[in-house]
This record gives C-alpha cells, sequence and structure tokens, in this order.
C-alpha cells in the first residue's frame, strides 16, 4: 500500500469516527483518537473495511426487520463503532437520533452471534425506549423466535434480560478494529 493509500484510509476512518462519535450521548463513549498506541491502525482498518462491515451489519437488520409486518417496521439505521473500554458497552440504541440509530462494537463479539447483539439492541429501537420491561421481552421474544434464537423465559425483573440472547464475547476487542482477526 503506498501513503497516500494509507493516508486516504486514516482520513475516512477518522471521519467515521466522528460521525459515530456524534451519534451517542457521550463522545466519550467512543475514545479512538485518544488510544495513542492503536488509533492509526483503527483509523486505517476503518477507512478500508468498515463499509464491508455495515453491509453485514444491515444484512442482520433487515433480518430483524422481516420478523415484523412491514407496516410495523421502524425506522433504524445501524453501524458498528469500537467503543471505549470504559464504557463496558457492546451495544447501544439511540433513540434520540432520526432514524434510531443501533450502534454494535462488532469487536467485543464473535462474528457468529453479532444477530443476537443486534436483536437485543433492535427490541429497544422497535420499541423507542431503553427499558426492559415486559413489552421488552415480548418483542425479544418474538424476535428470537423469528431468528432462531433461544428464547428467553424469565421476568422482566431477571437481570439476565439485560445479555439477552446469549453470545461469546471476545478477549481483546480492539484486536478485531487493529485488523488482527477476520473481518465479517
Amino acid at each position: 500500500m503506498i501513503a497516500s493509500d494509507r493516508t486516504e484510509a486514516y482520513r475516512v476512518g477518522v471521519e467515521y469516527i466522528n460521525k459515530v462519535r456524534a451519534l451517542v450521548p457521550d463522545p466519550h463513549m467512543v475514545d479512538v483518537m485518544s488510544n495513542l498506541r492503536d488509533r492509526v491502525s483503527i483509523c486505517n482498518w476503518i477507512g478500508h473495511q468498515i463499509k464491508t462491515v455495515n453491509n453485514s451489519l444491515q444484512t442482520h437488520l433487515n433480518t430483524c426487520h422481516e420478523c415484523f409486518n412491514l407496516s410495523d417496521r421502524r425506522a433504524m439505521q445501524i453501524l458498528a463503532v469500537p467503543f471505549a473500554a470504559s464504557v463496558s458497552l457492546d451495544g447501544f440504541c439511540n433513540i434520540n437520533t432520526n432514524p434510531t440509530t443501533i450502534l454494535v462494537d462488532v469487536g467485543r463479539v464473535a462474528p457468529p452471534d453479532r444477530l443476537a447483539l443486534v436483536a437485543h439492541e433492535y427490541a429497544h429501537a422497535y420499541l423507542g425506549y431503553p427499558g426492559h420491561d415486559l413489552e421488552y421481552v415480548k418483542v425479544l421474544s418474538h424476535l428470537c423466535l423469528g431468528l432462531g434464537l433461544a428464547q428467553p423465559s424469565f421476568t422482566p425483573d431477571d437481570r439476565s434480560i439485560y445479555y439477552w440472547p446469549p453470545y461469546s464475547p471476545t478477549i481483546d476487542p480492539l484486536a478485531w478494529w487493529r485488523g488482527e482477526s477476520d473481518v465479517g
């Protein structure tokens, strides 16, 4: 790769990071630029791969949409984002954007399990609020049934709902964003 390609990839990566930072309530939730060790490799990787990754997430979003009648589907967008380790989030649904935005840290979830995380956040986006109440459990159960994922079998008081459907976390989320894992 020649220097101008790297420069362009880095520029695209920085622009993308700024775009997703604008979609979270606190820009520190995405702190790539303060990560002196990894920011260049992360921004370069994003510049080269983010369209592929977001297309994959869009496929998951569309699969969730298919669980509902066309008239019941909400306007949503989905984007990959490297969340700061300090926020301890794998996914986030910002109901205050139009369309509602689902953000997923794909570096924190094994590729085969990303649909589970998307389904969890989709249920929030579908309802338009962040809680894990009985309505949330009903929507999530409907999604899990339609997607062939494990059904929740608990009440909203059970804190397990915060992590349902289950998925496998990765050991080093930033390794993926640095390009040290498979794209997908």
